[in-house]
This record gives structure tokens, sequence and C-alpha cells, in this order.
């Protein structure tokens, strides 16, 4: 649901929205008697940037998330819902049959949809950064026209003729009446609490765990040849950046956000986090394996004016030369940042 296909936000609606947001958060609402789930960050991560204090996260809440992420109520002919795209045995990733999601009537968007997992932690979405707040990530699936086909607006209309919703919602806002801000902040107060940090990974770097040796040479591998861009525990700088897959560019990238030829060809690094399960690669789904990824960097690449210069000898496209050996320990080691436990949480399944 979320990353696949964006379209342009109307910035208007976005306006209206974010103060329908504002205003709700600084009412005294009348809000019911509820258990408060409590969003724990793991020791060795940064701090969370998601406004928790806007929208406090309660069992009601996160419930009433799960129901809506999970149903195709939300698109136009109640056949796509957010879990369309988003598996979780995928790392909420979408399935590899296909190199790009598949919205109402079978239509096909133009990117590859990243796995969702620790977006408490992110203040840019979507491969092009396009949205700067978690709330707001929903509003570009639900209204684009290959992915939801919907409006906001008829949305609300459906969940407030639902038998279940209006109740559902009334648990988890105390509300008399559903809008959309109480709807975005439902489905953020599920997707905020996805935390990936149970890998093999994670359990060596808090000495709960160990690495073989061929993972501990692909460690000391990837922090020399790839944390220039993957970096930290996230491991993702959260930048944008051209990697060379094209010369020119049918998908302007960040570009189309900024406005600036200087970021033609730019997307946002993903984080590597459970990578080992979410192929196809690229924003354009080009490299359906690891080791394809791998091959594109070290020889595979082409320039253009916005090449990042990590990848080039002053005019020279150099890429990341690796050996077949040192692709396989990289590749070794970026395995052991799959989270087991995240993707068979029992919380996250629609049961």
């Amino acid at each position: 649901m979320f990353i696949k296909a964006r379209v342009g936000i109307n910035k208007t609606k976005i306006f209206i929205i974010c103060g329908a947001i504002s205003l709700w958060s600084c009412q005294e609402s009348v809000r019911p008697e509820d258990t408060s789930l409590v969003f724990e960050r793991p020791p060795h991560f940064p701090e969370p940037t998601y406004t928790f204090d806007n929208n406090p996260i309660t069992q009601d809440g996160f419930d009433l998330g799960k129901k809506l992420f999970f149903d195709p109520l939300l698109s136009r002919d109640n056949s796509v819902s957010c879990n369309s795209c988003h598996q979780q045995a995928r790392a909420f990733a979408d399935s590899p049959l296909h190199p790009t999601s598949i919205g109402i009537e079978n239509k096909f968007g133009i990117r590859n949809a990243p796995a969702l997992g620790n977006l408490a932690f992110m203040d840019e979405f979507f491969w092009d950064g396009g949205v700067t707040h978690l709330d707001f990530v929903p509003i570009n699936a639900i209204e684009s026209d290959v992915e939801m086909g919907e409006t906001l607006e008829n949305v609300v209309a459906k969940l407030n003729d639902h038998k279940e919703y209006p109740h559902l919602f009334k648990k988890a806002f105390g509300v008399d009446e559903i809008t959309s801000p109480y709807m975005l902040h439902a489905l953020s107060q599920f997707t905020v609490m996805m935390v990936s940090a149970s890998s093999r990974y994670d359990k060596y770097v808090l000495r709960e765990g160990t690495l073989n040796e061929e993972e501990l040479k692909g460690l000391a591998l990837f922090e020399v040849k790839c944390s220039g861009c993957h970096s930290g525990e996230l491991f993702t700088d959260f930048s944008y950046r051209n990697n060379g897959l094209n010369t020119s560019f049918e998908d302007k990238g960040r570009a189309l956000i900024s406005e600036s030829n200087a970021d033609l060809g730019k997307f946002r690094v993903p984080t590597l986090r459970n990578v080992e399960l979410t192929a196809p690669y690229m924003h354009n789904a080009r490299f359906e394996t690891l080791e394809e990824v791998l091959d594109h960097y070290g020889g595979g690449m082409v320039d253009s004016p916005t090449l990042d210069p990590l990848f080039k000898d002053g005019q020279q496209v150099v890429g990341i030369p690796l050996t077949q050996i040192e692709k396989q320990q990289i590749i070794a080691f970026i395995r052991t940042l799959t989270d087991e436990a995240f993707i068979s949480d029992p919380k996250f399944m629609n049961q």
C-alpha cells in the first residue's frame, strides 16, 4: 500500500489534514479509558522521530489500525488493502512474483515497494521522500489511480456507514464521527509498532549471540565498502543518491520533490534490514538477487551527471570493486540482518 507508484499529493488537502490533526491533538478530547501500549526503543537504536505525544498508542487504536491495514474497503473496488503490497512474511514488502505492485483493476505501479519496518525512526517516506510524516503516508496509496483509486472523503464515508467501524473508532478515540485524521492516526498506531531489531546481527551487537567467521569477515568488508550509505543501526543514512542504474530518467526520483535537476535519478538509500526477504531490489525492481546487486556495484554502473561521487574516481566510474569471495562474505553478513521474530510476530497478523 504505502510505497508503490506514489503520486503527487494535493498540497491544499495535506494542509487541511495537518491542521485537523494539530487541532485535534491540542484539544482536550474525551478519550476512553484504555491500556496504553509501550513503544520500546531498542537500546542500540537512535531516538524515534515519530510524534507520539500527538498520537499515543493504545491497544484499541493499534487493533483498529490493524483492521484498517488488512481491509480492502480502503480501495475503490474493495480489492486492494495495505497488506496486498506489504506482507509480513516478506518483512512487509510485496510479493516477488511481480516486480511492481498491482493495484485496482490489475494496474501496475512504476516503483518497487520497500519493506515496512522501523518507521518510527524515519523523517521522510517513499523512494523520493515526498512525505515527511508517517501519519500522511497512506494518503498516497488511497488516492493513487494505480493503487487504491479512492478519495479520503469517500473512504471516511464508507467507514461511517460501516456496521463495525463507528464503534471501534469510539473505543479507540472517544469520537462519535469518524474523520480522516483519526483514520490516519489509527493506521500509524499499527505501523509505528513495526520495530525490527531481533536479528542475529542485533543479538551479536547486544552480546547475546555470535556471528561465524564468514559473517564477521562480511561485516568488516561491509563497514569499508558499504557503510558510506548504509550506515548506523538502521543501515541507511536516509540520503538520496543516484547509484548508476540509468543514464536518463523517466522516473525523476527526488527531483519530483525538490524540483532541482541536481536530484534527477536520485532515490532514497533503503534500509538493509530484512533485505534478504524483499527482492526484487532497487526502486525499479531491476535486480532479483543480492548477487545481482553486488555485481551492479562491482562493474555494472553507468555514468550520468548526478551519479554519486562515491562511485567515481575523477571522471571515471569505479563503483565498488569486489572479488567473488568478498561478495559472498558481504551477503553472508547481510543475511544476519533477517529478523525471524519480526516476520512471525502474531501481533501483526490478520487474526
